[in-house]
C-alpha cells in the first residue's frame, strides 16, 4: 500500500511540474519555422518574468536592442527581460507586457500552457482586441 501511495504522490509531483510555465522555452520565428532563442520563464516578487538566455541563431547573438525605447534602448538582447509582471488567474498568467526586440514595440501579454500538450506554452500579445499568439516549446 505505501508503494502505491508513493507512485501516486510522485506521479501527481510529475503531473504539476509538467503543467508549470516556469523553465526554458524555445521560442520559434512565426516566418521561418525555425527556432530563434530560448526564454527563462522566473517568478520575481509574486510576478512572472521571461529572460532570453539564449540565441539560437549565431549571427544575431551579439545584436542590440536598437529600435526599444527607455532603458532597453541598445541593450544587448541576449540577458533582455522580454516579459514582465504576469500574474496567475485561474489557468492563465496575464496582466502582462511583451517585448518584440526585433520591432522594439511592447505589447499586453498573457501564456497559458496547451491544453493538448503540456510541452507548449501559448504566448499571445495584443492591443486592444487585435491579437497575435505564438507556441513556444519546452526545453528539456
Amino acid at each position: 500500500m505505501k508503494k502505491i501511495l508513493i507512485v501516486f504522490f510522485l506521479g501527481g509531483i510529475s503531473f504539476l511540474n509538467a503543467q508549470s510555465i516556469f523553465g526554458k522555452w524555445k521560442t520559434i520565428d512565426d516566418e521561418t519555422g525555425k527556432a530563434r532563442s530560448i526564454v527563462q520563464i522566473y517568478e520575481e516578487g509574486g510576478k512572472v518574468f521571461g529572460k532570453i538566455v539564449d540565441i539560437l541563431q549565431e549571427e544575431k547573438k551579439n545584436k542590440k536592442c536598437i529600435k526599444c525605447k527607455g532603458e532597453k534602448k541598445d541593450k544587448p538582447i541576449m540577458g533582455l527581460v522580454i516579459m514582465e509582471g504576469l500574474v496567475l488567474n485561474d489557468n492563465t498568467y496575464e496582466d502582462g507586457i511583451i517585448l518584440d526586440p526585433g520591432r522594439g514595440k511592447e505589447y499586453k501579454c498573457k501564456i497559458w500552457v496547451d491544453e493538448d500538450d503540456s510541452d507548449v506554452l501559448n504566448v499571445r500579445g495584443y492591443i486592444a482586441f487585435l491579437y497575435r499568439t505564438q507556441q513556444w516549446i519546452r526545453v528539456k
